[in-house]
């Protein structure tokens, strides 16, 4: 067998199905971001938010929202993330809210430069 065959089957077996993924808690809200392979074994990004919340019954369900990013557009997605980022590092004061070691919530005026 050819190592095209076998590269090609293998991309057949996994298109779309996670290649690597990376999960990032932050608070209430996961933010997960997934490269992914098309059947031709392209690779695209996908961005989750997952955020859990409690239903009437005291069950969780999660909202999930979900971006796609494929590679011709990685550049200017980052310097559009990049140019936000930088202008509320600039502009933007906000509150940080840390649990204390007892489960009690603090905030404190924090600039963003500080983090």
């Amino acid at each position: 067998m050819y190592r095209e065959d076998f590269e090609g089957g293998y991309a057949q077996e996994h298109a779309g199905e996670d290649v690597y993924s990376k999960p990032v808690r932050a608070g209430k809200r996961t933010y997960f971001f997934d490269v992914k392979a098309t059947k031709g074994n392209d690779y695209y990004l996908t961005i989750t938010e997952s955020k859990r919340r409690v239903e009437r019954d005291g069950r969780y369900a999660y909202d999930k929202h979900k971006i796609f990013l494929y590679k011709e557009d990685f550049e200017k997605f980052a310097e559009g993330l990049q140019e936000v980022v930088d202008y509320i590092k600039k502009n933007c004061a906000y509150e940080v809210v840390e649990k204390k070691d007892d489960g009690e919530n603090y905030s404190s005026d924090v600039e963003f430069e500080q983090l």
